[in-house]
Formats: structure tokens, sequence, C-alpha cells
């Protein structure tokens, strides 16, 4: 039973669908350890090969940590962009058009924080994301 090696090019894709099938890093050696198992004694695993395959695994695990950090950081990042925010005058853009207001407020829902803002005319805006942000007064 043959693995061919994994090819490194597109490395987060091939993590994102190794997690859709629930395979991590110890599923990966026990693969290996099964190829070892049951390959046939008259046609071992190249050496090269299997090195190989280990150091293609353990950096499949290593980008897919690197990735996981990534988010964090850049969910921490936008929290704390959004908290400078409060108090200010921005301009966002909505489906109806450019609208000015104070950001009143901050909440965070599904992990993006939203904005509320006051108008000029008193009118409350809820739920504005970052990407609307057009200008910054």
């Amino acid at each position: 039973m043959a693995i061919s090696p994994i090819n490194s090019t597109n490395t987060q894709s091939q993590s994102a669908s190794l997690a859709s099938m629930g395979l991590d890093m110890q599923s990966l050696l026990q693969i290996i350890l099964t190829q070892l198992t049951y390959q046939d004694p008259l046609k071992p695993v190249d050496n090269f090969e299997f090195v190989s395959q280990l150091a293609q695994f353990t950096s499949l695990e290593q980008t897919r940590q690197l990735t996981e950090k990534m988010d964090s950081l850049l969910s921490v990042q936008s929290a704390t962009q959004t908290l400078g925010l409060l108090g200010r005058t921005v301009d966002i853009k909505t489906d109806s058009g450019q609208l000015t207001g104070i950001v009143k407020g901050i909440s965070f829902k599904e992990n993006e924080p939203k904005l509320t803002l006051e108008t000029s005319g008193g009118q409350f805006v809820a739920d504005a994301t970052l990407s609307q942000v057009i200008t910054v007064r």
C-alpha cells in the first residue's frame, strides 16, 4: 500500500481539506505506521520517500497551527481597531448610500466587531462592520 507524497504548493487548502476530513497530525502518523506495517517486504518504501513524507506532514501541521494563530491575531487586531473608533465620527457605506455618524457602541457578533452609530438626526444604526467604514474623523 503506497501513499504518494503530498505536494506542498497549496498547504493552506490542504490543511483545510485535511481538517474537513477529520485528519490531524496523529492520524497522519497512524497512516504512515499502517503503511510500514503492511508494506510489501520485496518492495520496501524508499528511505528518502519515507523521510520526505514525514517532513511534509510536519510542515503541514506547522502551517495549520500558524494559520490558527494568525486568525487569532487578526481577530485581536480587529477588536483593537474597533475600540479606537469609540466616540469618533465615521462615514460608512450602506445599501442606500453613504452615512455619517458618531460611534456610540461596539458589540461582537460571530467573532466580528459591529459598530453602533448615532447620526446627526439622532437615528441609531446598528451592526455596521469595519469593512463598511470609509472615513474616520
